[in-house]
């Protein structure tokens, strides 16, 4: 029997830095608040947009990187899934509230030092030149052998990874 799936996708922007606190064992918590927004045509042909903020949660090793590269205004991919708890407030109330607990981040835009090398984000920039070089020299091996004339039509430097 198959497992059931809860899984978030979410590009947006950040509304705040992010907010980072440590558990008693050093486990860093952060948690940012991110604003999508979509845009549609109402009957009149206005554009209409429609912004929703969510909660994201990050833990561990991805939360001292969320910690550490995200500011308010960053846009970032998160994959993660979707979490509702309640709390009991001040006054007694229980608040109920919806969060995404993230555990996949990439960070997107040119916003920060590295803005120039594409949206791999820090770590990512430095694998990027080797990939193609390998295959670049794996190209022309198979080339001779599979299909040599639809290989002509363009260069090693237009493969995007």
């Amino acid at each position: 029997m198959a497992r059931g799936i809860n899984k978030a996708i979410l590009v947006g922007n950040l509304g705040n830095d992010p907010e980072t606190k440590y558990t008693q064992g050093g486990m860093a918590i952060t948690k940012i608040s991110l604003a999508t927004t979509s845009v549609r045509k109402d009957r009149d042909g206005n554009s209409q947009e429609n912004t929703q903020w969510h909660r994201v949660t990050f833990f561990g090793k991805l939360g001292e990187i969320a910690a550490e590269y995200l500011r308010k205004g960053s846009q970032v991919y998160i994959e993660g899934e979707i979490r509702y708890d309640k709390y009991t407030g001040q006054d007694g109330v229980e608040k109920y509230f919806t969060e995404i607990v993230a555990n996949e981040m990439q960070m997107l835009g040119g916003r920060g030092e590295g803005g120039g090398s594409g949206g791999g984000g820090g770590g990512g920039g430095g694998e990027r030149p080797a990939r193609p070089q390998r295959q670049e020299s794996a190209a022309p091996r198979k080339q001779p052998s599979s299909q040599p004339a639809p290989m002509d039509d363009f260069s090693d430097d237009d493969i995007p990874f």
